[in-house]
Parts: C-alpha cells; sequence; structure tokens
C-alpha cells in the first residue's frame, strides 16, 4: 500500500471517527485529542489531513451532507412515479438518519449545537429543497414549488430532529409512512385538491 492510499484510509478512519462524537448522543464532544484516540492515531496524522479542529468537523458535516444527498438521489431514481419516489426517498433518508443516529445528529441537531457549525444546516437545505421540488412534477408555479419544497424540507427535518430527540416516539414503521404521506399529499394539502 502507497503512501496516499495510507493517508486516504486514515482520512476516512478519523471522519468517521469525527461522526461519532460530533453526533454523539449527549451532544457533540470533538476534540482532535478524541478523534486521534478513537483511530489510535498520534495528532501528527490528524493534521496531515486537516488544517485545524474547525476545519475537521466542517468535514465531517459535509461528509455526511453529500452522503445524504447521494442516498435520495439514488432512492428517487430508483421509483418510477411519485408515491414511490416518496417511499424510496424517505426509507432511504430513515436508514441513514435514524438507524445510523450519529449521521442524523451530525446532519440535523449538530448544526444548532457545535459553534463552528453555525449556519451550515442553512446553506445545504436549498439542495435538498431543490431535490424535492423536482419531485413535484405537479406544481407548474415555479414559486409555489419553491414554497412548498422549502417548507417540505423544513417540515421533514423538524419531523427528523423530534424522533432522534425521542420527542417523538412512535415506532419507525408509523414514522415513515407519516413522512411519506406528507411528501405525497404536499401539493393537495396546500392546494385544497384543486
Amino acid at each position: 500500500m502507497d503512501l496516499s492510499e495510507r493517508q486516504r484510509i486514515r482520512r476516512s478512519e478519523l471522519l468517521h471517527a469525527g461522526i461519532e462524537l460530533l453526533g454523539a448522543p449527549d451532544g457533540p464532544a470533538v476534540a482532535v485529542r478524541a478523534v486521534c484516540r478513537r483511530c489510535g492515531l498520534t495528532e501528527r496524522y490528524f493534521y496531515e489531513s486537516f488544517a485545524d479542529r474547525e476545519v475537521f468537523v466542517a468535514e465531517v458535516y459535509k461528509y455526511v451532507a453529500d452522503e445524504a444527498r447521494n442516498v435520495l438521489i439514488a432512492a428517487v431514481a430508483s421509483a418510477d412515479n411519485p408515491p414511490d419516489r416518496a417511499q424510496a426517498a424517505v426509507e432511504a433518508f430513515a436508514q441513514l438518519i435514524i438507524d445510523r443516529p450519529a449521521m442524523g445528529r451530525v446532519l440535523l441537531i449538530a448544526p444548532m449545537t457545535e459553534p463552528s457549525l453555525g449556519g451550515r444546516s442553512l446553506q445545504s437545505a436549498p439542495a435538498f429543497a431543490v431535490l424535492i421540488g423536482e419531485q413535484l412534477d405537479t406544481v407548474s408555479d415555479p414559486e409555489d414549488r419553491q414554497l412548498l419544497s422549502v417548507g417540505l424540507v423544513g417540515a421533514l427535518a423538524s419531523l427528523f430532529i423530534a424522533y432522534l430527540d425521542g420527542i417523538i416516539t412512535v415506532d419507525r414503521d408509523r414514522f415513515v409512512e407519516h413522512c411519506v404521506d406528507l411528501l405525497a399529499n404536499a401539493y393537495s394539502w396546500q392546494r385544497g385538491q384543486k
């Protein structure tokens, strides 16, 4: 294994340790030493890949946000009609966010609790709104489509945050079903079934 491959592996290990620490149930606990300890690496290897803690935290968040976006794109591409796309997207997102709660807490909760991430979730929200907006092909007015897609991102984020925090305690299947219904019926709810 050459040097660049070893560096790539170490960077990946550090990012995965960062997900567990940034997405810890009791809140972010990201310190350079804690990350290195979790990986069994010295700080020298941390600084080989990241300039400092803040850059590292931002990279962890970006990694998770990119993963979420890729999972959603693949899920939507795998379905042929709007109800199936809603089901596929919500199920894929639940697998990433609920079944791997550290990922969910990094994406949805850490931007509110980790100062160095201030505003990150607001920066990534438009990309998720575009993904939803692309599926609202029955909404011909672009302003209606934008309003609806941004509102859905906010509603779904709030639901997933409440589920991760234990505020919503329904079983996973019922939760997923509710989110699918929200997506599948959003336009008719807003426009009153015109």
